[in-house]
């Protein structure tokens, strides 16, 4: 049986380059890089998606700084609206499958414990892009919202727990969010899952998302523990105090999925634990 082709963009980001990696010998990729195409020129966009064949796109480049965003939103919304508009018009006129990564920033963190059925009310100007793009995407497309990816190794892009482990590795005082909930998903995880939501394609939107959720405070300490770092430099701060002069966050980001019956995702404590074992 052939294997299936995907195209995509993001493929070699911080998650996209994992999913390459790990399911490299399952599809066929062809990762399509910002040298390639503009995806915020329609013309280039065009040219290129009509040169390739293949059978689902997997759109995950966009503008992630969710602070950059605050003060850029015009450069924000040309990547994350405007270019998942231009991918997505020509993706459906080829009639091809389309698969958009989105985030748990399009929720407000008023009532957490977000599935796939709750209602997106973003709150900052990165969250209001994402939406606008599910919006794009609509019933036409996979939508899957992912939550605070972390990996063993990526040089070019820290995420939350490699940069609480340098933190905690210098010798410098920093705080821990207490009244916070974040649900930090493995990526190992998330690429595992998307093997299946390859083979088993699905127009609707897939909660691919960590299988516990936890306090900014105490998931620093639970990556202390794993790593066997000292605690001693991370104090306490409340979300009103640390996120002052920051873009707005959902305060209970829990994460939760209905329809994730098909992959088991790890804990943080788990996934800590296997992130561990591929660092040594």
């Amino acid at each position: 049986m052939d294997k299936l082709k995907i195209a995509g963009t993001g493929l070699t980001g911080l998650v996209g380059s994992r999913i390459v990696e790990l399911l490299g010998t399952d599809f066929d990729f062809i990762p399509i890089t910002s040298t390639d195409m503009d995806i915020c020129k329609p013309d280039e966009v065009n040219k290129k998606l009509y040169e390739i064949d293949f059978d689902i796109f997997l759109h995950a480049a966009a503008y992630t700084s969710v602070d950059g965003a605050e003060v850029n939103e015009e450069i924000a919304r040309k990547i994350n609206v405007e270019g998942t508009k231009n991918v997505f018009e020509v993706v459906t006129n080829k009639r091809k499958k389309f698969i958009y990564i989105s985030t748990d920033f399009v929720f407000d963190g008023t009532t957490g414990n977000y599935d796939e059925e709750s209602v997106p009310n973003p709150i900052s100007a990165y969250g209001k892009t994402k939406y606008e793009g599910e919006k794009i995407v609509g019933k036409d497309g996979m939508i899957m919202r992912i939550s605070y990816p972390y990996r063993a190794r990526f040089d070019e892009k820290k995420d939350f727990v490699r940069t609480i482990i340098s933190m905690l590795s210098s010798s410098e005082q920093f705080n821990g969010v207490t009244d916070q909930i974040l649900t930090l998903t493995f990526i190992d995880d998330i690429a595992y899952a998307f093997k299946h939501l390859f083979q088993n394609y699905s127009s609707e939107i897939y909660h691919i998302v960590g299988g516990d959720s936890l306090s900014g405070f105490d998931s620093i300490m639970t990556i202390a523990e794993v790593f066997g770092l000292s605690k001693e430099h991370v104090g306490k701060i409340v979300y009103d105090q640390f996120y002052e002069s920051k873009a707005k966050r959902p305060r209970n980001g829990t994460m939760i999925s209905k329809k994730n019956s098909f992959y088991p995702m790890k804990n943080l404590r788990d996934g800590l634990g296997e992130m561990k074992k591929q660092l040594s």
